[in-house]
């Protein structure tokens, strides 16, 4: 009879034929194994389904048939698993042995904790964070501890903050299936970019707490699968619109102009850099922006009540620079 896994570890994949093989050759080392694999092959044009067959029979694939954004491909792949615990681990990383015995385990431990966030360093600069957490401003710009900073230990304690990356993160399937909006853990309405930072402030204002873990250490190329233009379009659009649709009430009304100062300074930002592409697409994101607004507006007043109070939710933006220790 077959075991069911404990852990279901989702990739979403479009077009990463090259970023696969260290993907999934650091999986196949962990020392924790009981959790299958399923990548979501988000109607890719390259190789990569031909490479999954011949080499990769472990791996569980599910192809769909045309490209439909990542946060659509995680829900999918969401759908089609039932293991407890849920990992999202992006294509273009390379996780270390420890990793899942790390990540998951600490969750094991603190059953008060929903999420956990994993240690994400630059692949290319091994000693250099990517993310230690994510945090989150009352500005609607999100962030990650520690960018570009060396790894000299400074990140090292177990600890509470806002949010993980969904590059390298764990979640009890229990707290996903609490944040269904429609049937939708993320909001495919923005694409990609911030698709997590939403998931993450839904889950703040119904009192859900993400643990970063430091001793789950994972490599991360950074947008190899998507970035430049592409990255500078969805963050122009999702900033704003991840704000309009989560901040509560009674902080909206308090900080309002902190979400539009930071916009305005994108826009002028961009205006003076107009030559350069990644600078012409935000401007567009920001468009596009203020064409979703009625939608996300919509959206904002589906959305369930807070469980927490907005001064207990103001405390989520602490978590950036003082996070709580476990």
């Amino acid at each position: 009879m077959r075991v069911q896994p404990t852990i279901d570890v989702i990739i979403p994949n479009y077009n990463g034929v090259a970023l696969l093989p260290t993907c999934l050759a650091a999986l196949r080392t962990q020392t924790r194994t009981d959790f299958k694999v399923t990548v979501v092959d988000d109607g890719s044009s390259d190789a990569s389904l031909a490479l999954l067959a011949a080499a990769y029979p472990e791996v569980q694939v599910l192809a769909l048939p045309r490209n439909r954004g990542l946060a659509a491909a995680v829900n999918a792949g969401l759908a089609a698993t039932q293991a407890p615990y849920v990992v999202l681990l992006n294509n273009d990383t390379e996780a270390t042995d420890g990793w899942l015995t790390a990540l998951v385990g600490a969750l094991d431990r603190h059953e008060r904790y929903a999420f956990a966030a994993s240690k994400l360093r630059l692949f290319t600069r091994r000693d250099c964070l990517h993310s230690a957490g994510d945090f989150y401003q009352l500005s609607g710009e999100p962030g990650s501890r520690g960018v570009w900073a060396r790894d000299v230990g400074q990140f090292d304690a177990l600890s509470e903050v806002f949010g993980p990356c969904a590059g390298a993160a764990a979640y009890r399937r229990t707290a996903l299936m609490q944040l269904a909006e429609h049937g939708q853990v993320f909001d495919e309405d923005l694409g990609m970019y911030c698709e997590d930072v939403d998931l993450n402030l839904r889950a703040r204002r119904q009192g859900l707490r993400t643990l970063f873990v430091p001793t789950a250490l994972v490599y991360h190329r950074l947008s190899a699968t998507g970035g430049g233009a592409l990255a500078s379009y969805y963050c122009g659009r999702n900033f704003a619109l991840v704000w309009v649709k989560n901040m509560p009430n009674p902080l909206a009304r308090r900080h309002w102009w902190r979400l539009v100062a930071s916009q305005l300074g994108f826009a002028l930002h961009s205006l003076r850099h107009l030559r350069e592409p990644a600078a012409r697409a935000r401007l567009r994101g920001q468009l596009a922006a203020l064409a979703a607004l009625p939608r996300f507006l919509h959206k904002r007043r589906l959305a369930p009540s807070p469980t927490v109070s907005a001064v207990d939710f103001e405390l989520t933006f602490s978590l950036g620079l003082a996070p709580k220790k476990v």
